[in-house]
């Protein structure tokens, strides 16, 4: 099996990996990501990362493994290698999901903050 260093170099000396990358890093709203990764992947590929997507939120609540095999149907081979991940892993769970909670808690606060806004008199 090929290494990504393996893999046929593309212009400018780019790994094809590299400019899938590239690619995703370009898409600039969750329906262009929906539109792009739908053509990118199968279904059943989709499926695979949504429900590692939705156990990292779990583990990082520290839920046990079998309580999230429990609630979602994700095998505890893919919850541990998740966990693995989050753990010992190039740290891509960790900055998005950091980010994901970031932009969460910003949008519930503006919310709240528009709701409890008093007016002024003039």
């Amino acid at each position: 099996m090929k290494s990504s260093q393996q893999i046929a170099v593309g212009s400018k000396g780019k790994t094809i990996e590299n400019q899938l990358y590239a690619a995703i890093a370009l898409l600039k709203t969750s329906k262009e990501a929906r539109q792009f990764f739908q053509d990118l992947c199968t279904p059943a590929e989709l499926q695979a990362m949504a429900d590692r997507w939705q156990v990292v939120a779990l583990i990082k609540a520290g839920k046990p493994y079998r309580q999230i095999y429990d609630e979602t149907g994700v095998s505890m081979t893919t919850v541990g290698r998740v966990a693995r991940c989050i753990t010992f892993g190039e740290g891509g769970y960790n900055l998005i999901y950091e980010r994901s909670e970031k932009k969460s808690y910003e949008s519930s606060t503006k919310i709240k903050n528009c709701r409890t806004k008093k007016r002024t008199s003039k």
